[in-house]
């Protein structure tokens, strides 16, 4: 049952963070915004959950975590239900930037107590379900989401999000874990993880696999509608079958961790750098690019599982003081990642054409495959 409720979470939390892509448009059409000036919510969002995620895991480490949990829900819900209300551009964005500033430390709690609940030998597939939960945002959430937007409201999209908020606080209250062992220290010597080369390395890629991701994903809608010329009714199933993808990948990533982890992700993100070369191209022949962007979902979600068991392994043995910061380096440094793709994908529409962001990403790509070699090469662990 716990393990079922943090899929949840993170496909609540999911839901809360991508569903706007789906969903700009609209919202460029109620506010009389262009689109490109709407990717920069994309941005901030990403920039703030960023910045506090670690500020706010670290500090919360002073209090048990099912009340900092519990704590940052409410702050959740408000953000959410602010978003849902929201009138204005301005009014938008701030909520956006209130609920950023607690979804990372909520996934980075979860992560932790996915870690305390499973057997060692279950937790690559723990971990892999919990990252699959976003990947569930992107089956249901996102089309949802925009149908409910182009039937309805935008605006209705996100009261959705905020009824399940209320159900998943509900099920935390009654299942979250209470006594898990916490190693408390100074500030400073939280931070001390990120002297570790390992590390950083790991986070850099982190940073660029999302990168690559989101030059791709900030503008998704538009690309499948206007370059590769489905209709709305193919736009929501195309949408479907991507979040099934990312959740394929997301399965296949908890497999990698199992079987060789960081050791195995070169392979995948030499291919991914060579399919966003060849995005460009294959738009003339739309089931072609659509294939194209089904591999991609799976390349995208595939170093999840991996690099999260590798900071967390690093951090129990090396730095036990910062487990709960080594369990948010994934979510810290994929929405530094999504902040600089999005914002890579809105400069490259501004100056140049939609037709060039897989271009863009393939640059991401191949600094990511150099990273993780560098990974692999200082990281013993995993090798079978």
């Amino acid at each position: 049952m716990q393990s079922i409720l943090f899929v949840f979470v993170a496909f609540m939390l999911g839901c809360n963070e991508y569903m706007i892509v789906g969903v700009l448009p609209d919202i460029a059409s109620e506010y009389h915004s262009s689109l490109a000036s709407l990717g920069y919510l994309v941005t901030m969002f990403a920039l703030i959950y960023a910045f506090f995620t670690p500020v706010v895991t670290s500090l919360g480490n002073r209090w048990k975590r099912h009340k900092v949990l519990l704590t940052l829900m409410v702050v959740f819900f408000i953000g959410n239900t602010w978003t849902a209300m929201a009138t204005n551009y301005t009014s938008l964005l701030l909520s956006r930037m209130l609920t950023a500033t607690v979804a990372g430390a909520i996934i980075s709690i979860v992560l932790v107590l996915a870690n305390f609940i499973a057997p060692p030998e279950k937790r690559a597939s723990l971990v892999s379900w919990v990252f699959a939960g976003f990947s569930l945002a992107s089956v249901v959430g996102v089309p949802l989401g925009t149908m409910i937007s182009q039937k309805l409201t935008w605006h209705d999209s996100f009261w959705i999000i905020t009824v399940l908020t209320i159900a998943v606080f509900a099920a935390l209250l009654w299942l979250v874990p209470k006594d898990t062992p916490q190693v408390q220290g100074r500030l400073s010597s939280q931070f001390s993880l990120f002297k570790d080369k390992r590390v950083l390395a790991g986070a850099m890629f982190v940073v660029t696999v999302c990168a690559a991701d989101y030059t791709m994903y900030t503008y998704i809608r538009p690309l499948i509608s206007d370059l590769m010329g489905f209709n709305d009714t193919w736009l929501n199933w195309l949408l479907l079958m991507m979040g099934v993808f990312f959740l394929i990948g997301n399965k296949f990533g908890g497999f990698l961790a199992d079987n060789g982890g960081v050791h195995r992700l070169p392979y995948i993100y030499i291919l991914m750098t060579v399919l966003m070369f060849l995005m460009r191209p294959s738009f003339s022949y739309k089931w072609v690019a659509i294939s194209v962007v089904a591999i991609l979902c799976v390349t995208f979600a595939s170093y999840g599982a991996s690099t999260q068991l590798m900071f967390l392994e690093i951090a129990e043995k090396e730095y036990p003081q910062s487990l709960d910061l080594a369990s948010s380096i994934n979510s810290i440094f994929a929405n530094i990642g999504i902040s600089l793709g999005s914002l890579a994908a809105a400069e490259t529409v501004r100056f140049s054409s939609l037709n060039n962001v897989g271009n863009v990403g393939a640059v991401f790509g191949i600094i990511a495959t150099v990273l993780i070699v560098v990974v692999s090469k200082n990281f013993e662990g995993m090798r079978h």
